[in-house]
């Protein structure tokens, strides 16, 4: 019963006030450890011949969110941040998904953190958070109870479109692009079935800017597995003011067939 439950079994909604996402490469062999059975990393082939993997530092101000079908003033505003690696699932038709399979999720409320990992596979804890605008400036900061996922970064919304960050892997802004999350997809593994859970997200009016981010604070990657790596940022997106949600989760075998 436990694990039906964390199925993702009820459609959500909500309305993005911003969210910003940091894209840090990694090298494959750090983060294909983190996978489970059936999920391969989504890389990209910079122009030096380097194969990189990723993971998105992602925080959302996510406004009115409730259960698809109930009105906006039912729900809540939360804000959300998340750790996920850039990844790919097969179909049976011989394509793939391109998604994300988390990491970590932090929240400001209680209630959220709850719910969410009764209902869920997002392995919520809760932290403090302020998210503000401050002339021009998307200030973001995040103390989590075991210091291990503590954010602070600053972007500056008026240098849309910013230049790729100094070290990125990205030959252009268009292939950075490919990889600013949030994607179409998330994935996790039930291990007690052997399958996939895929949620499918859908958006409106999705046009990411590129911004200049000044991050002062980052704790996710000094702890854990990737605490000997040294991630580079590649990429930094912003998007406000627009609706978003997700469907019910589906269960599926490990070459992608509806179970």
């Amino acid at each position: 019963m436990w694990q039906v439950l964390r199925r993702h079994p009820l459609p959500m909604r909500t309305r993005f006030g911003h969210s910003l996402v940091l894209t840090y490469a990694l090298p494959p062999d750090a983060l294909a450890p983190l996978l489970p059975p059936g999920l391969s990393l989504d890389t990209y082939r910079a122009p030096d011949g380097s194969e990189h993997a990723f993971v998105a530092v992602g925080v959302v101000s996510a406004l009115d969110l409730r259960p698809a079908g109930l009105p906006a003033l039912c729900g809540r505003d939360y804000v959300l941040t998340g750790y996920r690696v850039f990844t790919r699932f097969p179909t049976p038709g011989g394509r793939t998904m391109r998604g994300l399979k988390i990491l970590r999720s932090d929240t400001d409320q209680r209630g959220m953190a709850l719910a969410g990992n009764l209902l869920t596979h997002y392995h919520y804890r809760l932290a403090r958070t302020r998210l503000e605008i401050d002339g021009g400036r998307l200030r973001v900061r995040v103390d989590s109870r075991d210091h291990r996922a503590d954010l602070a970064v600053t972007a500056d919304l008026t240098s849309r479109p910013a230049a790729l960050p100094a070290g990125s892997p990205f030959a252009s802004a268009a292939h950075a692009r490919r990889f600013a999350g949030p994607l179409p997809y998330t994935f996790d593994y039930e291990a007690r079935t052997g399958s996939m859970i895929v949620v499918k997200a859908h958006r409106t009016r999705w046009r990411p800017e590129p911004v200049a981010v000044e991050v002062s604070t980052l704790t996710f990657f000094r702890h854990g597995p990737l605490a000997a790596t040294r991630p580079v940022l590649a990429n930094a997106f912003h998007v406000a003011d627009l609706e978003y949600g997700w469907h019910r989760g589906s269960r599926r075998a490990l070459d992608g067939t509806p179970r």
